[in-house]
């Protein structure tokens, strides 16, 4: 069979068969060079000129031209990916029994929770067979499954409301970057106007082919503002309303500190760091940089020097014991975050007002021994439970141990016990996946294996020491 991937209905009932979708990717694949020369032919030139600069494809053979067509294949098959993630969770809301087990609400002696509907039953019952499909992919592929989640409403949205941009797209001629932004913009347009989805779609389509992704993100938002028929004050109102602050580790004992705050709020504290910043340079014998003071003003609005108490957070170190006993160099641990450096660690330990004394094993990491005598003592099997498992047992989940539920592998109701080998952290998300799902938690030679709806085994990630 041979066809060109602009030929194909990118919407079209087609994709939901892996064997076409097989066939298609073959075929693009073998696709000749010369399809970048004729893209603005296919496209039309827009009236913004981002056309003006179209170079000929590089001589058939070069190594620019098989670098042009590796680029075009790996973008078409990441197109492709999205599609199938979203037909896979299409399919399990759709049918939820594969992933879940079948509808009780069909049997006439099935009787509801009180105060529950059949209509809330069966919503939950869809909402936790995508729940279940998104974690199987994301352990098939080892994504997160927030990413999993990402790139399948990402194929849904440019399906739905860029079917031009969607099928260049499919065609390879769109970086994943310029995608991703496009779908996020569509997404943003009112979900009850189609004209505006065309309008953008239109527009943005030339640009996402021609332009590298800084410059086609700014363009796209100014397409966006062009198009969006609610006003700017009333979108900021409803944007507000997502103001949050987060943390990221990064590598060698920092983090980034990032905020979502509005516009105006955001320059004044810039203004206020570089006020604050300045001030410092000016000072006698000050050799950081701005950029250093501003961090450390930053860093100084909120010091850690208040008194201990109830409402203060209790930080987790654990230091390997021959690390402890001076023999070795290898970095202690800063639950949450990761390895830092033993200068941290000591003076973290030098300001602690209780301690948990964790021994490990200098090989694998092992916990030899664990300390009981704190200021604060929380329940012992938690927090050994915490020492043994940092993060959530769940296959790539990454929730500390601190904020996930603790759950009985085999159920308390079912005679479990609540002992260590029967108890493990799991985050909220999977407990509740684990206990409506088809998901299963086995144990093969003492080791966890987690078992998802379609027959995928994997076994429970290793602790992060």
């Amino acid at each position: 069979m041979k066809f060109s991937s602009t030929d194909v209905d990118p919407q079209g009932d087609l994709w939901s068969d892996p064997a076409f979708v097989d066939e298609y990717l073959a075929a693009l694949c073998d696709e000749a060079d010369g399809r970048f020369a004729g893209q603005a032919r296919v496209l039309g030139e827009p009236d913004d000129g981002v056309f003006d600069e179209v170079c000929d494809s590089p001589a058939e053979g070069s190594a620019l031209a098989l670098l042009e067509d590796a680029a075009m294949r790996a973008r078409a098959l990441s197109a492709a990916q999205d599609q199938a993630i979203a037909a896979i969770l299409d399919d399990a809301a759709a049918d939820p029994g594969p992933w879940v087990g079948p509808d009780p609400t069909l049997d006439p002696a099935f009787k509801l929770p009180p105060h529950d509907t059949v209509h809330a039953f069966r919503a939950r019952r869809r909402e936790f067979a995508v729940r279940a499909a998104v974690a199987d992919i994301a352990v098939r592929l080892r994504l997160s499954e927030l990413g999993v989640r990402g790139r399948g409403h990402r194929a849904s949205v440019l399906q739905e409301r860029c079917p031009q941009l969607w099928s260049l797209c499919v065609a390879g001629t769109v970086s994943e970057q310029n995608m991703a932004a496009a779908a996020v913009l569509a997404d943003t347009l009112p979900p009850d106007a189609p004209e505006t989805w065309a309008a953008f779609d239109s527009t943005a389509s030339p640009a996402a082919v021609s332009l590298a992704p800084g410059r086609f993100r700014m363009r796209a938002r100014t397409i966006r503002e062009r198009v969006h028929p609610e006003s700017l004050e009333e979108r900021h109102a409803r944007a507000r309303e997502d103001r949050d602050v987060r943390l990221t580790p990064l590598l060698d004992g920092m983090s980034q500190l990032t905020a979502l705050v509005p516009a105006d709020k955001g320059e004044h504290l810039l203004h206020t760091l570089d006020t604050a910043a300045a001030h410092l340079a000016g000072v006698d014998g000050e050799t950081r940089t701005l950029a250093q003071l501003r961090a450390d003003v930053l860093c100084d609005l909120t010091s850690p020097d208040a008194p201990a108490g109830p409402g203060k957070p209790a930080v987790s170190v654990t230091v390997p014991v021959l690390t402890l006993l001076g023999a070795s160099d290898e970095p202690a641990t800063l639950d949450g975050y990761g390895p830092i450096d033993l200068d941290t660690a000591r003076r973290l330990a030098g300001e602690a007002t209780s301690w948990t004394r964790i021994l490990t094993h200098p090989i694998d990491g092992t916990v030899l021994d664990l300390d009981r005598t704190t200021y604060r003592v929380p329940v012992a099997l938690r927090r050994w439970l915490g020492v043994r498992d940092p993060v959530c047992i769940f296959p790539g989940c990454g929730r500390p141990s601190a904020d996930c539920d603790i759950d009985h592998r085999q159920a308390w109701a079912h005679g479990g016990r609540t002992a260590a080998d029967n108890t493990a952290p799991l985050c909220r998300s999977h407990h509740r996946v684990k206990h409506e799902t088809l998901w299963r938690c086995e144990e093969e030679s003492g080791d966890l294996v987690w078992v998802s709806p379609s027959g995928l085994r994997a076994g429970v990630d290793p602790p992060p020491f």
